[in-house]
């Protein structure tokens, strides 16, 4: 078993995870992540982190609105 310390990335060349050392150039990878099971879930972490920011996105753009003041 490896060091249960090792950083995981998710290769996109490879679409594995892949520990620390094991990682290829920057611009291919996903990471760190905390563990393999993290880096394979990458999709969902990257889906749920876009669509905060999707949120407060709208939230920033429509300040101020009547809409916002009517939804308080």
């Amino acid at each position: 078993m490896g060091d249960p310390n090792t950083e995981w990335y998710w290769d996109l060349d490879e679409n594995q995870a892949v520990p620390a050392d094991e990682r290829g150039p920057g611009d291919h990878v996903l990471g760190p992540y905390g563990t393999k099971g993290e880096a394979e879930n990458w999709k969902a972490k990257l889906t749920t982190r876009n669509d905060a920011w999707d949120d407060d996105d709208d939230r920033w753009n429509n300040w101020g609105d009547e809409r916002q003041r009517e939804s308080k």
